[in-house]
């Protein structure tokens, strides 16, 4: 069994725990929508909150398997640059009001600017590392949480559509709600990719002190 590999048990098992954390968030929007109508999908609700712990963790788990595993420099650093700067983006209204007004985008650029610098530089490294991700569970999960936030979450969310689909009965909640809540769900996917991506690492590394103990 190589270190990519995952067995059937383990597959049960996270794919349950995912399942879980999966519909703890679907029922934290709907008690927030049901109990708190007044900061509903806003940036004091749980919606944008978890959108954020979801986030925040996730670029905790890159910085453990770039900087305590020392796996993956490349590739680790430009998913940690992109996270980043989307938990960055996700604090927009928090920076303007309390910083400055663009505060967020100057300090998305100090992180993504100086980030892909160095995987330039490095590229050489980088595809070699890419190549030995791309085929992982992990690489599938990011580029579907990618999908999902960046691309698809986007398109359904514009107002346009739910004028469309709504009518004369079109109010900005069904906007929000469709693009908001769609969002949470890419973001639950890029963490289930970068705890793919940890357990991956795990994997290798222990894979490897084998081989050199023998």
């Amino acid at each position: 069994m190589t270190p990519d590999t995952i067995g059937f048990g383990a597959t049960c098992l996270r794919a349950l725990l995912y399942i879980l954390l999966t519909a703890a968030l679907v029922q934290g929007v709907y008690l927030e929508v049901l109990y708190l109508p007044d900061i509903r999908l806003s940036e004091q609700g749980f919606t944008e909150y978890a959108q954020s712990a979801l986030l925040a963790t996730s670029v905790a788990l890159l910085a453990y398997v770039r900087l305590g595993r020392r796996q993956l420099p490349t590739v680790s650093l430009l998913m940690m640059a992109f996270l980043g700067a989307s938990l960055v983006r996700e604090q927009d209204a928090l920076l303007d009001t309390h910083v400055f007004d663009g505060a967020w985008q100057v300090i998305v650029s100090l992180i993504v600017v100086p980030s892909l610098f160095v995987v330039i530089r490095r590229r050489a490294a980088f595809l070699v590392e890419f190549e030995g991700y791309a085929n992982s569970f992990s690489f599938g999960l990011f580029a579907a949480g990618f999908l999902v936030t960046y691309v698809f979450s986007r398109l359904y969310g514009r107002s346009e559509m739910w004028m469309a689909i709504l009518g004369d009965a079109y109010t900005r909640h069904f906007k929000d709600a469709a693009e908001e809540i769609t969002e949470l769900l890419g973001y639950a996917l890029l963490l289930f990719a970068v705890i793919e991506l940890v357990l991956l690492v795990r994997r290798r590394v222990l894979a490897a002190q084998d081989c050199n103990a023998d």
